[in-house]
């Protein structure tokens, strides 16, 4: 299974490669469509049942006991643009490979075995991110889904039409939920260990923002006289950096992640910029100060800027712990394995997130070296993700047999 696996991720890394030595396989673009197609050409060659669902879910079966639910295993494909070739795709395959291996295993079988790859988790192309998990569980409108544009005008549905990445698969009846990611962060490496027991989350809010002027001439208007959307942003832009500054080091992450501006032309003043400003903390009441407090800050912003701010619209996932049963179930078997272990907080969204509210949910990690993440030198060592492999393996077999029914008595009640 070792080489194997490796063999397989870099014919995956392939996929989408960059100059850079990541990838760029941005949701249902044509790299992505080129990386799901042979994902299913292997799991069909592996011996899975592939079945695709209406927001383009790729899901990979074993069946084991006719009629039972499954315990689900995976991640994500799709990547940032000029992305690292770990994130979400190491969990994909590293699943494959697990039910593989956990469908050969002796011992009792309780539950059916599936992988998936989840559409559209980093919500890059199209927002908000975790978007096929978030159709899945119930959190997002199919229809409101299909219908998200990018920024050019192509709606989710006309893009997966375009690389064939609809399906008609009905709803999967699961029993649980694990996953293994780089961590995206460096706690594990800055520890010298090998395995994170994901804890909890942190509650994050993205907030939509658009800041509107007036377009004019960039020579001609007098200065007084202009309402300078590029302006207002900019302030903003510092204000949501500078809020950190009022919390304790590491309660709160800022970013504007995203900005788009019009007129855009060389000799015209801004008459709109729409951002995305995220802010993220471990505690929700620490967020929602940072918030109220930003959005005081757009008030004297407006003043001084002479534009209009306007919060279109708040995409939120919220803070609380996974599983305990399942993180001591991990545990032990990383001990087992001889791999050191600790529990870890997630800061980013996975689509872990959305399944941990409808069924129980293991997270693992890995380590990331140096942090890097969303980056062409993002970076996993083999030996990491070869011990993800044994552990997430080790994990799914125990689950699968019902060891977590015993500890939980209210497994197999999801979706």
């Amino acid at each position: 299974m070792t080489d194997a696996f490796l063999d397989d991720f870099a014919t995956m890394s392939a996929f989408g490669a960059t100059p850079g030595g990541g990838v760029e396989r941005q949701a249902a673009s044509a790299a992505d469509g080129e990386n799901r197609a042979w994902f299913t050409a292997w799991l069909e060659h592996n011996g899975f049942d592939v079945r695709v669902d209406a927001i383009g879910n790729i899901f990979g079966l074993i069946e084991r006991i006719p009629g039972a639910p499954y315990v689900v295993v995976g991640s994500h494909l799709d990547s940032q643009p000029l992305a690292g070739r770990f994130d979400g795709a190491y969990g994909v395959l590293a699943g494959a490979h697990a039910v593989r291996a956990a469908a050969g295993a002796e011992g009792p079988a309780v539950f059916n075995l599936a992988v998936v790859d989840w559409f559209n988790e980093e919500g890059s192309r199209f927002k908000p991110s975790m978007m096929g998990s978030a159709v899945f569980t119930g959190g997002l409108a199919l229809e409101v889904a299909l219908a998200t544009t990018d920024p050019a005008g192509t709606s989710v549905a006309d893009a997966l039409d375009a690389i064939g990445g609809r399906g008609e698969a009905a709803p999967l009846d699961v029993a649980a939920y694990l996953e293994i990611h780089v961590e995206q962060g460096r706690e594990l490496e800055d520890t010298a260990t090998t395995i994170g027991l994901v804890a909890t989350t942190w509650t994050a809010h993205k907030l939509e923002v658009v800041v509107r002027g007036e377009q004019s001439h960039t020579g001609a208007a007098r200065m007084a006289d202009r309402r300078d959307a590029l302006y207002g942003a900019a302030e903003l832009i510092v204000a949501v950096r500078r809020l950190v500054d009022g919390f304790e080091p590491e309660e709160l992450h800022t970013a504007v992640s995203e900005m788009y501006l019009d007129p855009n032309s060389p000799v015209a003043i801004a008459r709109e910029v729409r951002m995305l400003v995220d802010v993220r903390s471990p505690y929700r009441s620490i967020l929602e100060t940072a918030v109220d407090r930003l959005r005081s800050e757009m008030s004297v912003i407006e003043a001084r800027a002479q534009v209009d701010i306007e919060i279109r619209g708040v995409v939120e996932w919220s803070s609380g712990p996974f599983l305990e049963e399942g993180i001591l179930l991990a545990a032990a078997e990383a001990e087992r394995l001889g791999y050191s272990h600790r529990r870890s907080a997630t800061v980013a969204g996975h689509d872990a997130t959305n399944m941990k509210e409808i069924v129980p949910t293991v997270m693992l990690f890995v380590p990331s070296v140096d942090g890097i993440s969303h980056n062409e030198r993002e970076f996993t060592s083999d030996a990491d993700m070869l011990a993800g492999l044994d552990v997430l393996t080790a994990v799914l077999v125990r689950v699968a047999a019902g060891h977590l029914d015993a500890a939980t008595g209210d497994i197999g009640e999801g979706r």
